[in-house]
Formats: structure tokens, C-alpha cells, sequence
């Protein structure tokens, strides 16, 4: 069985930029260049994209629907997050050991969007 990656939807493959306006309204384009990147990375491994979207009717067809439309091809779309190698998400801190800096992390962080 092939090791999975796994991408969050929104803010990592979908743009985002309009935020959030419903389980199945996805209304902005592909990140720049993110289709090329995961048919790059599927040369290597599995990839899974996750949404909280999945979670509420609709959400998992709508996810579906917008990667099918935007001819991005992925192995699966999910709920949950399933074990992997790696998790790219745009609202995520890589933690570095040290817990005493966490507080200020998450006080300061900023998505790529808003920097």
C-alpha cells in the first residue's frame, strides 16, 4: 500500500478567498499551480484530501463535484484524517518540541491568505 499525503480542501486546494458561504458553495478557483503539484506527488505517493465540509450533507459530494470540475485528480476525499506521512493544511503550526513558544504561535499565526 502506497503512503498517504494528505491536503486539507479549503485554503490549500481551493483558494479560499472568498471564505466560508455554506457546506456546498465553493466558489473560488484552484490555489495556483496546487493541480500540478499533486499530480507530482501522486507520481510518489497516495493522496487523500480531508474537509470539515465532509462532515455536514452535501459537503462530501460538493468537495467531489468542485475537484471533478477543476480536473484535479486525487485518490480519496474524506472526513477524517487517515494516517499519513505528512498533513498540509493551511491553518496548521508544525510543532517544533519546544511548548513554551506555542502560545505565541497560535497568538500570531496568520494563514497564507491574510500575510
Amino acid at each position: 500500500m502506497a503512503r498517504t499525503v494528505v491536503l486539507d480542501f479549503d485554503g490549500v486546494i481551493h483558494s479560499y478567498t472568498s471564505g466560508w458561504q455554506g457546506v456546498t458553495v465553493i466558489p473560488d478557483p484552484p490555489v495556483a499551480g496546487i493541480k500540478e503539484a499533486i499530480v507530482d506527488i501522486r507520481k510518489f505517493y497516495k493522496v487523500a484530501v480531508v474537509s470539515t465540509r465532509c462532515f455536514q450533507e452535501g459537503g462530501l459530494e460538493a468537495v467531489k463535484a468542485w475537484l471533478a470540475k477543476h480536473n484535479i485528480i486525487v485518490d480519496e476525499v474524506l472526513a477524517h484524517k487517515p494516517p499519513a506521512i505528512v498533513y498540509i493544511d493551511d491553518r496548521a503550526l508544525t510543532f517544533d518540541g519546544n511548548p513554551q513558544k506555542l502560545l505565541h504561535k497560535i497568538k500570531t499565526f496568520r494563514t497564507w491568505q491574510q500575510r
